[in-house]
């Protein structure tokens, strides 16, 4: 009766639905109910909402406060001293007389709004006792005065909460593993059953625009969420408001369901924008002003695009005048500076009350857009050859958000320094997307290659999150004061190899551990990544929650294969010159990266290299990248690439192109011997140029670099 009437208070003011029961009756007698800790009402609301008497298995301390004793006439409470050894045995002996026994893994409620560390205990006991493992997530306590969040999040006293139940699944150690390393790979496993737990049950089958809205409702119109050069910060209101001003000018000039080029820098009118297409379901083609005119054209004809806004005052101080005039004879120019004078007092007040009623204004405008609708275009860098058009759904984009904020505790105090342009993948997902999606304000700075300036402006900003590239982070730790990152949190590191001179410089200077990414455009783009709670140095960290994979073998590679994926944020398909403007998916939903790489006992990756960057050398075969990283322990404070010409009797040869002064192949060799490392290795010739070509990411331009050395043996 007790627990009737509880169940109907908290029915009553938090309309709490329960969704899943079905596997909860399927999970057996015997059952280790996990849940997420998200606040102190948890409790209440498995003991009433679960059918049956269950119990909790609680510490000491737990079990004294007041919300033990409310739900102690309606469950059993299993007191556990976490001092004693003794008491994960008895709990274990507890489960093998047929319970259902409630643990919360992390031990305590989260005070991030993310997973907390989750102990080896609970998925020991699973193992032990030979449970079934239920998982439940509970969604929406968090936001309520009873978590842990207060100044992280907005609280209000009354949210929906959710409480979902996934199938149950079982812990089993194979019988050679004991001890210790048993405890070990049950907690990694109950820690993989929990993060598949949050991101089996986010709502990532939404729209851009629908996950602002949401973001505007959980954080608060006037929370501030974007902010530029130009030092006037946005609320979600006003980015909202805005953005469906510029919408309504721009759907008069294009079509719905065209791909619309957008060739501006890192600033909030870019943000405006991209959001003004999405509502009226115009798809934004992100164009890669880095890559010249020829790059620009040719993306235009992939993705047939017909029309491009860009801005006066960016292409004079980015010098694109001529790129930009080239560009013209192909496609309408639309200059953002022509459509200010056309907004009126009616446009102001009507994109005000858009934005007052945004939900019902964005689904009328934007013909009601769904989740596997595209997004997005983006071009690939073109570092293995012609440029192609990627489209990205709305349900790629944001499931990668989520997989990363699964993994990482970003809050809605962080502010991301974004300097990465938006035409990067990385950039526009993880420094602008994120944090418009999770209520961080994001800060954009217009190019990356600044390294004066950069850290100081992270330095002005107090900014907490950082993206960038090997190339970019080398550069700003050569130029920065030491003080000059005090307030960062978080390095991420991805495009590109993260070499371990870099790791040790800002690891010794600044005190701050990078965390080494990877991914591709086609995959939204995190694929793995190495976080505060899992990081192996070397590699490039576990796979992301939701993710498949399969290896295929790779002939004279002895360790690892070539790298397939499957999962909710790979990419709806290619843009491609011989069908312009027509999606070609890939195959069976698989997602062939081009790279061999292997795992190790733990689940952490490790990037050989690309399929198409191994060298054959007198039949054997070698890694390029390899050969890369060995030249950067020679010379750590250059840039350098490796490629290949033929060779009449060993196949190929290696020529290194680097910036290294008067380099010379007696110096790779000392080190080579020294090492142990054979002389296949060793590049045969040396180009010694002032700079490397790179493309806008950061990244090692191939192409121009392969031509660079035909030129030379051509003069």
């Amino acid at each position: 009766m007790f627990k009737l009437l509880v169940r109907s208070i908290l029915s009553l003011f938090y309309r709490v639905e329960v969704k899943g029961l079905e596997h909860y009756r399927a999970a057996g007698k015997r059952v280790l109910i996990v849940a997420n800790h998200t606040s102190f009402l948890d409790g209440l609301l498995l003991g009433s909402f679960l059918p049956d008497r269950i119990s909790f298995a609680i510490n000491t301390q737990i079990s004294r406060l007041w919300f033990s004793r409310l739900i102690k006439p309606f469950v059993n409470l299993f007191v556990m001293d976490p001092t004693n050894p003794l008491s994960l045995k008895s709990l274990i002996r507890y489960m093998q007389q047929d319970c259902k026994v409630v643990i919360f893994p992390e031990g305590r409620i989260t005070v991030t709004g993310a997973l907390m560390k989750i102990y080896n205990g609970p998925g020991l006991v699973a193992d032990r006792s030979e449970a079934t493992v239920l998982p439940v997530r509970i969604d929406g306590a968090q936001y309520t005065p009873f978590s842990r969040l207060r100044g992280r999040v907005r609280l209000r006293w009354f949210p929906k909460i959710t409480l979902t139940i996934l199938p149950a699944q079982k812990i089993r150690a194979p019988e050679n593993i004991r001890g210790r390393a048993r405890r070990k790979y049950a907690g990694q496993a109950l820690t993989h059953i929990m993060t598949d737990m949050m991101f089996a049950t986010s709502n990532y089958r939404r729209t851009i625009m629908d996950g602002v809205i949401d973001a505007q409702r959980i954080h608060g119109y006037n929370h501030l969420v974007v902010e530029d050069i130009e030092r006037r910060p946005l609320s979600y209101r006003q980015v909202l408001t805005r953005a469906f001003i510029v919408g309504n000018k721009i759907k008069s000039q294009t079509e719905r369901g065209e791909y619309v080029g957008v060739l501006l820098p890192n600033a909030i009118g870019t943000v405006l924008v991209f959001l003004g297409l999405q509502i009226h379901g115009r798809v934004p083609a992100m164009l890669n002003f880095s890559s010249g005119a020829k790059g620009m054209l040719n993306a235009c004809a992939v993705a047939k695009i017909k029309t491009v806004y860009t801005s006066r005052r960016f292409v004079s101080m980015g010098r694109l005048e001529q790129a930009v005039a080239a560009l013209g004879e192909q496609v309408r120019i639309v200059y953002l500076e022509d459509l200010i004078p056309q907004v009126t007092l009616f446009d102001k007040l009507r994109g005000a009350i858009n934005a007052r009623f945004a939900r019902a204004a964005y689904r009328k405008k934007s013909g009601n857009a769904g989740p596997d609708d595209p997004a997005v275009v983006l071009f690939t860098s073109g570092s293995e050859g012609v440029p192609k058009g990627v489209v990205l759904s709305h349900a790629n984009i944001l499931a990668n958000g989520i997989q990363l904020s699964i993994r990482i505790d970003f809050s809605a105090q962080d502010i991301i320094f974004s300097a990465l342009p938006m035409f990067h993948s990385f950039g526009l997902t993880a420094g602008t997307l994120l944090p418009l999606l999770s209520g961080m304000r994001a800060f954009f700075y217009p190019s990356p290659l600044h390294y004066r300036i950069v850290p100081e402006m992270v330095y002005e900003v107090n900014a907490t999150v950082l993206f960038g590239t090997n190339t970019f982070l080398k550069g700003y730790a050569r130029f920065a004061h030491p003080y000059d990152f005090y307030s960062v949190r978080y390095v991420f590191a991805g495009a590109e190899k993260l070499q371990e001179d870099t790791r040790r410089v800002w690891n010794e200077r600044f005190g701050i551990r990078i965390f080494e990414g990877y991914g591709a455009t086609e995959t939204s783009p995190v694929l793995a990544a190495n976080t505060p709670m899992e990081h192996k140095a070397g590699t490039v960290g576990r796979l992301l929650p939701g993710m498949q994979i399969r290896r295929e073998p790779i002939a004279g590679v002895a360790s690892g294969g070539r790298l397939l994926v499957k999962g909710p944020n790979i990419m709806l398909g290619y843009l491609l010159h011989d069908q312009p403007g027509v999606i070609r998916p890939v195959d069976s939903g698989w997602y062939d990266t081009g790279d061999i790489v292997s795992f190790d006992d733990e689940g952490y990756l490790t990037i050989a290299g690309r399929a198409k960057r191994f060298a054959k050398i007198g039949g054997e075969m070698v890694s390029l990248s390899a050969v890369e990283e060995m030249v950067a322990q020679v010379w750590p404070n250059q840039d350098h690439a490796v490629v290949t010409i033929p060779d009449t009797v060993k196949g190929e040869q290696l020529v290194l192109v680097t910036a290294q002064p008067d380099a010379h192949r007696g110096e790779l060799l000392d080190y080579a011997r020294g090492e142990g490392i054979a002389e296949l290795m060793i590049p045969k010739k040396i180009l010694c140029v002032k700079t490397l070509p790179l493309l806008g990411s950061g990244k090692t331009d191939y192409p121009a670099v392969h031509q660079l050395i035909k030129d030379y043996y051509q003069d």
